[in-house]
């Protein structure tokens, strides 16, 4: 098994046996961005973890404002040094947590950009990110200068059943 299996291992392993410990925290450069809610960082042993930013959804790729989703990901954390509070490891094997580049917290800032919406089913701890997502709407930033933008968790349910 590779470095990077054996360590999702453990980390998955230590947050499910858990629920008093001090929550993981991984650090390293930020090497690529995907789209506007998952990044790669490089720790300082070489070891790179795909980060899925915790609470908030992304348009897609292939969706309107899926590009300059990614752009504002890459403008905020691409080169930088990430800190990562590990929340979980999602079913793809990402390491999901909450990102802060350079003392900006990532998932709030692509919220508040109106650049990823509060991902309702996995908002447990996050309650404050609506309040930014509605600012978001009410100003028509970003994806909500569309009037009835597809939230990426229906535009992916609509694709696989097409």
């Amino acid at each position: 098994m590779t470095t990077y299996f054996i360590r999702h291992i453990l980390l998955s392993l230590a947050l499910s046996l858990s629920t008093i410990a001090h929550a993981e925290t991984i650090t390293g450069r930020v090497v690529g961005v995907s789209d506007g809610d998952t990044l790669t960082i490089l720790d300082p042993s070489n070891t790179q973890f795909k980060i899925r930013l915790a609470a908030i959804d992304a348009p897609e790729k292939a969706q309107p404002f899926g590009q300059r989703g990614k752009q504002k990901l890459s403008d905020l954390c691409y080169g930088k040094i990430a800190n990562v509070k590990v929340v979980s490891i999602d079913r793809y094997e990402r390491t999901v947590g909450e990102v802060d580049c350079a003392d900006v917290n990532a998932n709030v800032a692509m919220v508040h950009s109106g650049l990823a919406w509060v991902y309702r089913k996995y908002d447990k701890g996050y309650g404050h990110l609506y309040r930014l997502e509605e600012d978001a709407r009410n100003a028509r930033r970003g994806l909500w200068t569309d009037n009835n933008p597809t939230p990426p968790w229906e535009w992916r349910k609509a694709k696989r059943n097409n």
